[in-house]
């Protein structure tokens, strides 16, 4: 374990990608090679193969309790520490005594994280962690908390670790992604590629594939300046999904790989009723089911005279519901048929990535498109919800009764500026962020951000809102105040809509760092209450309720636009406007 942190210190020490690369595959190769696949785990940042359901469920509070017992350490000396670093693993091994000599071996640490991951309440696993670290040197203990809390912060991605497996062992870059890819576990890619058999991996099924990613495009014209006659899609306010399907067992992946089956049991019985195994791409959404909504796209279909006019009619069988109605069904644990009732909810699937055997990604979107729409348009069987489920929900057609609607994300086809804008327009009107702008031609290309997928969407609204508090930063951003939180008006009073750490320069960071320091009312550790002097301004997708601040209500993906250091703070936005925008949005 001692030779894996030096490693790691020394990966960190650096920052060249090519210097990182070298060292993880030295490192590889001097090492016997069931260590080397173990390494390979611990420096993609996890304790377990990705593949793997198992969980540490360690959190801060338990890790920071035990690093201040053994360490001895006052809660001030550690926040210092936390402050100078800003990651509970450096501050484990400057905290931490040192040890004489080095005993761990990096199997011991797996181990012991697999009887962490086994261990049942907080007692039973810090228990098993105290006797971990008690035995780690504070180099070795840095590595082993920053493991545990998955912020290994040493400038190193899984996609680096790639490359370094592929150099150690004179492995195809390409075949080294495609087998982890498939395996969900880089150890056992490294094990394949030490004895040359990275064709031998096959996918794991209910193992999350990289989502494909679209980038942004400002304008139609700027869209098609890429390709031709794209497929066209509404961009929906959901969350995007993975559905894994095989004989009759369907889990849901988040784009952040999550599972979140549990948070749509009513989706199991729909996908479970698909004839194939596969693998599908979509988006949940809540979801309103109105006879209204079938007229409008009928109408909006001949208005837009798109290529694919059964797509918009199948759409009209409902719409799209804001983020914020959504909301209420994400995070938790039981959904009662209550919820489901009150807020249904649609799986529009938009592409297929696996069926019946065969992976997918390298066909054309066309052929893939072609396959979904034969897959959907199969019979569908009629499946019970587990018994441990608390409804009792079918899988039932689409025309009629509260259910769970597995649908085709309709298509539409474009060839001039003007028709996009047209459909634009028809995609906001229906409540939806934008247009999904696809090239035809294009592979599927997991993780990636290329210009096959565009996204093409506009702000809601912008708020001018004033800070009120600030914490610092991690990563890049130690030693600053990154994270801002921020109010409007409610009559003479601020109340806090949100919090945003995206948008500003690192020169206006440090800037704005040195201001807040000089202006602080109440110092809280990592984080500052400030005086509310300084405006921003702050875009953002919509707006929902939410208990989580003052004003009662939140932003989803809020970004700070710029600092109005052109107006006073008693400028700010009121929270009367917030009600405006929120009630302004498609409910």
């Amino acid at each position: 374990m001692l030779r894996f942190a030096q490693t790691a210190e020394s990966i960190a020490a650096t920052n060249s990608k090519l210097a990182k690369r070298d060292l993880v595959a030295a490192h590889f190769g001097s090492v016997p090679i069931r260590d080397a696949a173990i390494a390979a785990i611990f420096l993609s940042g996890r304790p377990f193969p990705a593949y793997e359901e198992a969980t540490l469920q360690v959190g801060g509070s338990l890790l920071w309790r035990i690093i201040a017992e053994l360490s001895g350490k006052s809660e001030h000396e550690l926040t210092e520490i936390y402050r100078r670093h800003g990651d509970a693993g450096s501050v484990a091994g400057d905290a931490l005594p040192a040890k004489l000599e080095a005993t761990l071996s990096l199997s011991e640490v797996q181990q012991a994280f697999r009887a962490i991951a086994a261990a049942r309440g907080p007692a039973a696993k810090g228990h098993l962690l105290r006797q971990l670290l008690e035995r780690a040197t504070p180099l070795e203990a840095k590595y082993i908390v920053k493991i545990i809390s998955g912020d290994l912060r040493i400038g190193l991605k899984e996609s680096l670790v790639e490359e370094a497996i592929a150099r150690a062992f004179d492995a195809p870059l390409d075949q080294v992604k495609r087998a982890n890819m498939l395996l969900g576990d880089v150890g056992e890619t490294l094990l394949l590629a030490s004895t040359g058999r990275l064709d031998a991996a096959q996918l794991r099924l209910f193992h999350p594939i990289d989502f494909m990613l679209a980038s942004p495009v400002e304008s139609p014209e700027k869209a098609l300046s890429y390709f031709d006659s794209p497929s066209v899609e509404d961009k929906y306010d959901g969350i995007r999904a993975q559905a894994h399907i095989s004989h009759g067992e369907v889990r849901l992946f988040s784009r952040t790989r999550d599972e979140i089956t549990e948070s749509f049991p009513e989706l199991v019985p729909a996908l479970a009723g698909i004839a194939r195994d596969a693998i599908l791409d979509g988006e949940i959404v809540a979801w309103a089911h109105s006879a209204d909504a079938v007229a409008r796209g009928e109408s909006e279909a001949k208005e837009l005279g798109t290529a694919k006019s059964a797509g918009i009619e199948e759409h009209a069988t409902g719409r799209a519901l804001p983020f914020s109605k959504l909301q209420q069904r994400l995070g938790r644990k039981k959904v009662g048929a209550k919820l489901m009732h009150e807020v249904p909810v649609a799986y529009l699937v938009f592409d297929i990535l696996y069926m019946g055997g065969e992976l997918l990604l390298d066909r054309a979107l066309r052929e893939r498109a072609g396959m979904l729409d034969e897959l959907l348009a199969l019979p569908r069987t009629a499946i019970k919800l587990p018994s441990r489920s608390q409804s009792a929900f079918e899988f039932e057609e689409l025309n009629g009764g509260h259910h769970a609607s597995v649908l085709r994300a309709p298509v539409a086809a474009a060839h001039t500026p003007e028709d996009l804008e047209r459909l634009f327009t028809a995609a906001r009107n229906r409540g939806n962020e934008g247009l999904m702008i696809k090239d035809l031609d294009s592979f599927y290309t997991p993780g990636r951000r290329g210009k096959s997928w565009l996204k093409m969407k506009r702000e809601l609204a912008t708020l001018d809102v004033v800070v009120t508090a600030v914490e610092y930063g991690h990563g890049k951003r130690i030693g600053v105040l990154s994270d801002y939180t921020f109010a409007v008006w409610d009559s003479d009073q601020l109340v806090n809509i949100g919090k945003a750490y995206s948008g500003l320069t690192d020169v206006e960071i440090a800037e704005m760092t040195k201001w807040f320091l000089a202006h602080t009312i109440r110092d809280h550790g990592l984080r500052l209450e400030v005086e509310p002097k300084i405006m921003l301004e702050v875009a953002f997708n919509n707006m929902m309720r939410s208990t989580r601040h003052e004003s009662g209500y939140a932003l989803r993906f809020p970004r700070i636009v710029r600092i109005r250091s052109d107006k006073p703070p008693e400028e700010a936005d009121t929270i009367e406007t917030v009600k405006e925008i929120y009630n302004g949005q498609n409910h």
